[in-house]
């Protein structure tokens, strides 16, 4: 209830309000309240009320916002008047129509206008006599209506008794309410006291109590006394027993409370409250889960775990930090897909159509994926392999996880590792921890929602291990068939079967891989692409992605193969395709840039229209170098973005023997350098070389591209190669290049990246390749397709080596030895 009270001689306005309905009710003045003689004219103007219902006989101000309010003000003042008020259904229509009212109303005058010191307008206005609102007849200059009166009907002597009792009670219960209120003073109840008329208390009491307008109108519609007071004294009861209850809560808790203990105090009053409704949120959760862990598929030890987990739960008081941190374990269990399986699709013909539409070429890789459905399909069961796909960036190797994922029917989740130093961020943290949860590779379980995805741990050969513990220590069980089926993450405190999920780890280089690590994974090499597959991949995928990402429909420009295998060998030097991607993307705009303007536009594009588009060449084509000159040999070596052709040129000068090395070369390189030349020395006769000329002569070795650091046993037979050249003045057979490791003894030792350096012959013109015997067996395991036009001598001596590739005939002006 309200408790300002209003003087006529200084009216207490406590504040000034925004809208016409915001009040503050004030005590009646003594006047006569039995207003049912009350005339009440066939129209009347109606002065819709916000947030507020106006009795018979009660007295309330308001403020006026509206204009058309302040001109019915005035008007009525001149007149001395009475006026409809009328409350409003919903507070936010500025101008309400009939719909917008309610249909029972109040007639009332003006007892007094205020002007406040804001410039606004407040009216004291008392209620007179109810009436229904048949029809508004006007709205200008403010609303005007039909209306008819209506009486309050007294009790008849059947039911005075009741009637007086159910007044005495009102007021009993009026008073605890102002006295169990602190912010209602206690002069309050002398108003309730000094009123007689029992009609008008009802009405007061109405006004002022603590209820919705939709309660003060349900009030104002009853006709009869009897049955007003009845349901105002069943909104008064309610009052009293949410009072008392707020009061007998706060009496639990001691006053001088600091702010958490506020906090925890409100959070009682919210439970109290709840459980008296019978509807406790907390409940309800814990309803919720047992709901969803009656559907999991779990076993028994998990089944223990939860529901004692559960009771801890209902055990804890929810404003304890604990509480979150038990219900976020429980959730995390429930959301885990225990023994939830999809169905893999064993039809081999489609697995291998969605491997060949996403991917051209990695023939191995998709052979591997087909023999594993293969053995699903017989067997029926079969732990997941763990594959790693290792290769230069941008040849497809976490995009085919996507493709394997399709193939296979399964779901697929990605987890980058890259920068990962934390082993918490595998086997996740303790819930002893603030801010706990479970590591990655759960989490990203739970977002496949199946025991059995795709999971694609990508980047593998970038984590970094800190003071934090190494993560590729915690991989290890992860990615041991053997171990996976019972992996632990020290949040959940329970094992989790991965035996079934498709483990496919991604790298670029397997150096940094820990041994343990890569002992555990089956390796496989996705290599670079050669000119054909990349101007197919373009052709097939790249250019119709480009156009539909740049709003370019298909057929406003074609690039034929030729046009495509320029813009890989000039544009482009990589050994995978995302650079030719981004170069496509940069014709697509220029393509896209001539449409909007409405230029021109050339539908098939020629290599010569390529420097409009695209600019001059960015590279020039490796290429083999002619032998007219000594002592320059093509060497073949291995990048992290695929295999490039290396040059190794030396030269004489007359001197005392001293030998120079440049080129930015590494230790590896160096040693060969040094080991080549010590080889010529032992073996100066077999190759008709004066022994005094390593004397007389300064031998200067060089590795073009100086500004690039160039390391590897690789370059070993080219460094003895070039040598030899430079000591005979004899010529190097046309269009060969080689690559092995060297001994002092003169042996030809095997080296790694054949594939890669293969492409890189083959790009740059070469047709006969040097290599070790031992390399053979890399040369088998390549696809013909990446051989054709190169011929291999495979060698055990260095002596071999320099038998085939120094000619017998002398490049023109020789150095005379």
């Amino acid at each position: 209830m309200d408790n300002n009270k209003f003087d006529h001689n200084k009216p207490l306005l406590s504040e000034v309000f925004e809208s016409d309905s915001e009040f503050i009710p004030i005590v009646a003045d003594g006047e006569d309240h039995n207003v049912s003689e009350f005339e009440v004219p066939d129209n009347l103007p109606i002065l819709p009320l916000r947030n507020t219902v106006l009795f018979p006989g009660v007295i309330i101000p308001i403020s006026l916002g509206r204009d058309k309010s302040l001109q019915l003000i005035k008007d009525i003042q001149k007149n001395k008047g009475v006026f409809g008020a009328v409350a409003q259904k919903d507070v936010k229509i500025e101008d309400p129509g009939q719909k917008d009212l309610f249909e029972i109303g109040t007639v009332a005058k003006v007892i007094k206008v205020l002007e406040m010191p804001d410039n606004s307008t407040s009216v004291i206005i008392q209620g007179k006599r109810r009436f229904q609102l048949d029809e508004l007849i006007s709205d200008e200059p403010y609303h005007m209506a039909k209306v008819t009166p209506l009486d309050d009907i007294e009790p008849d002597k059947k039911t005075k008794d009741e009637y007086e009792a159910v007044v005495s009670s009102i007021k009993d219960l009026s008073l605890r309410v102002i006295k169990a209120s602190s912010n209602i003073p206690p002069e309050a109840s002398f108003a309730i006291k000094n009123i007689e008329n029992d009609g008008f208390l009802i009405n007061f009491v109405g006004s002022n109590s603590d209820i919705s307008v939709k309660e003060k109108q349900s009030l104002l519609v009853c006709g009869s006394l009897l049955e007003r007071g009845m349901l105002l004294l069943e909104h008064l009861a309610r009052e009293v027993q949410m009072q008392e209850l707020k009061n007998d809560i706060q009496s639990k808790v001691k006053l001088d409370i600091d702010q958490q203990q506020r906090e925890y105090l409100l959070q009682q009053q919210i439970k109290t409250i709840q459980d008296e409704l019978g509807s406790s949120p907390i409940e309800q959760e814990v309803i919720e889960l047992k709901e969803k862990a009656s559907k999991k598929k779990w076993n028994k030890e998990v089944e223990e775990l939860f529901f004692k987990e559960l009771d801890k739960l209902q055990r804890l008081n929810p404003a304890a930090g604990e509480y979150s941190v038990q219900y976020n374990y429980l959730q995390t269990i429930i959301d885990l897909p225990w023994n939830e399986y999809t169905k893999d699709n064993y039809d081999l013909k489609r697995a291998e159509r969605f491997l060949d539409r996403d991917h051209f070429g990695l023939d191995k890789v998709k052979e591997r994926i087909l023999e594993h459905l293969a053995v699903l399909k017989l067997k029926g069961e079969l732990k997941s392999p763990i594959i790693c796909l290792y290769g230069p960036p941008g040849v497809g190797k976490t995009s085919l996880g996507k493709s394997v994922a399709d193939a296979v029917g399964r779901k697929y989740v990605r987890m980058s590792l890259g920068g990962v130093h934390d082993e918490a961020e595998i086997r996740g943290h303790r819930k002893t921890y603030i801010g706990a949860m479970p590591g990655r590779i759960i989490q990203n379980i739970k977002k496949a929602g199946s025991a059995n995805p795709v999971f694609i741990l990508d980047e593998i050969d970038k984590i970094s291990s800190s003071y934090h513990g190494d993560p590729a220590s915690a991989l290890l069980e992860v990615l041991d068939p053997e171990q996976n089926e019972h992996f632990h993450d020290n949040f959940l405190e329970v094992d989790f079967d991965l035996s079934n999920v498709m483990f496919i780890a991604t790298a670029n280089t397997l150096n940094s891989i820990a041994q343990p690590l890569l002992d555990r994974m089956e390796l496989i090499d996705v290599s670079g692409y050669i000119l054909e597959e990349k101007v197919e991949i373009a052709r097939r995928h790249l250019l119709p992605q480009q156009m539909e990402n740049h709003g370019i429909k298909k057929g406003k420009i074609a690039l034929n193969k030729n046009v495509l295998g320029f813009i890989v060998e000039s544009y482009t030097r990589e050994s995978g395709v995302r650079e030719l991607s981004k170069v496509l993307a940069k014709l697509c705009r220029k393509v896209a840039l001539k449409i909007a303007k409405e230029e021109e536009l050339k539908k098939n594009l020629s290599i010569k229209d390529l420097v409009d588009y695209l600019g001059v060449a960015r590279f020039s084509k490796d290429k083999w170098q002619d032998n007219s000159s000594a002592g320059v040999v093509t060497g073949l070596a291995w990048t992290p973005v695929g295999g490039e052709i290396l040059f190794i040129e030396s030269s004489l000068s007359k001197g005392k023997g001293k030998l120079t090395l440049t080129g930015n070369l590494g230790d590896v390189m160096k040693e060969s350098a040094v080991l080549a030349l010590e080889y010529l020395r032992a073996n100066a006769e077999k190759l008709n070389i004066k022994d005094e000329t390593f004397d007389e002569w300064n031998v200067h070795v060089h590795v073009p591209e100086g500004a690039i650091p160039k390391d590897g046993p690789s370059a070993g037979i080219t460094m003895v190669t070039s040598l030899a050249s430079s000591f005979t003045q004899r010529k190097i057979r046309q269009r060969l290049a080689m690559t092995g490791e060297i001994t002092l003894r003169g042996k030809v030792l095997p080296v790694g990246g054949i594939k890669e350096k293969i492409l890189a012959a083959k790009r740059a013109g070469i047709t006969n390749v040097i290599l070790s015997h031992e390399n053979k067996k890399d040369i088998d395991e390549i696809n013909d397709i990446y051989l054709e036009g190169l011929e291999f001598l495979f060698v055990k001596e260095i002596s071999e080596v320099l038998d085939f590739a120094l000619l017998d005939e002398q490049v023109k002006n020789p150095i005379k030895i």
